[in-house]
């Protein structure tokens, strides 16, 4: 399952709680760690089977998993030691919380560090796919590019098209002003609420999913996933959207239903697609990979050197204070 990883250590003082870090993590966080605390860190840093999850609950008295882990019931129920899940990563849908609850286990995420991360993705899929880029590329490199043309590959302009944010929490808030201050597009947002901060942004309140699909030239998801929010981009959605607009997501795989988006792109209803998330990670659905209109990456949001770095340590701090019986800065549950 891991090793012990020999790390310098600058403090001589480790606090005897065992930890179970899942995957590799950036260096200096594990060295912090490492200087802290009695880790096992994962040198494979291949995805654990539930197996060894379930082990490790017996095992550890803190797990650190990432969203390449499935820390279900089963995997809760393989012991009783662990007392704290200290997620690494906003999303918590694969931790199942009530378990988790249920037997006393704190969980915690890292919040707000990979917002402008986030955010800056959204914005690279609304543009490869407005612009046709990864189009382009491919074309590019398969050698099937025949030179300039006026009518080749022409895409959409951003400014003074709607962007429509399905949810305004910080990375929806954060999107909606890369948009709005630096391509001039216009807001609307659908939220449980209306937000004050979208005032920044000029944007506008829609309390109906439905007639902010109709209204939006470019629809980007920023929702947490799970079973409240599941396949809520469905083939009814879909047939909302304006004719010919996008949709992005950063979100969470399971807020979109695959093969009812595959149909809408291969029929024109959509425009294109921008994706960094998907339902079962890494499998990407099948129906989507021989369409051209349609971005695919490989959940690259949170993914720069310095936001790895700060979730790692913010998911630091949740464990410094369980080991110090302080309140938890980022408890979810």
């Amino acid at each position: 399952m891991g090793d012990h990883r020999p790390l310098p250590q600058v403090e001589t003082r480790i606090d005897p709680l065992r930890i179970l870090v899942t995957r590799r993590w950036p260096h200096a966080v594990e060295q912090a760690l490492a200087n802290k605390f009695d880790v096992t860190f994962n040198s494979d840093d291949k995805p654990l089977s539930k197996k060894e999850l379930a082990s490790a609950m017996g095992e550890f008295d803190v797990l650190c998993p990432t969203v390449s882990d499935t820390i279900d019931a089963e995997v809760i129920a393989g012991g009783d030691r662990v007392r704290l899940i200290a997620n690494y990563g906003v999303g918590f849908d694969h931790i199942d919380v009530a378990a988790a609850t249920a037997k006393d286990i704190a969980v915690t995420n890292t919040p707000g560090v990979l917002t402008d991360a986030t955010a800056d993705l959204a914005l690279t899929l609304m543009l490869m796919a407005t612009r046709r880029a990864g189009e382009g590329e491919r074309e590019l490199r398969a050698g099937r590019w025949t030179g300039w043309g006026p009518t080749h590959m022409v895409g959409s302009a951003l400014k003074d098209k709607v962007l429509g944010c399905v949810g305004f929490g910080r990375i929806g808030q954060a999107t909606a002003a890369r948009a709005h201050h630096g391509f001039g597009m216009k807001v609307a947002y659908y939220a449980r609420r209306e937000m004050p901060q979208a005032s920044e942004v000029s944007g506008t309140f829609y309390p109906d999913l439905e007639q902010l699909l109709a209204v939006s030239d470019v629809v980007s998801l920023h929702i947490p996933g799970g079973p409240e929010t599941a396949n809520l981009i469905d083939a009814a959605a879909l047939a909302a959207m304006k004719p010919g607009s996008y949709l992005i997501n950063t979100a969470r795989g399971g807020v979109v239903d695959h093969e009812a988006l595959a149909e809408a792109l291969r029929s024109g209803q959509l425009a294109g697609a921008g994706l960094d998330v998907y339902p079962a990670e890494p499998q990407v659905p099948e129906c989507l990979l021989g369409l051209e209109n349609v971005v695919l990456l490989p959940h690259l949001g949170s993914a720069n050197a310095e936001t790895r770095e700060a979730m790692g340590m913010r998911a630091l701090a949740n464990v410094e204070a369980f080991a110090a019986s302080l309140p938890l800065p980022d408890k979810v549950a």
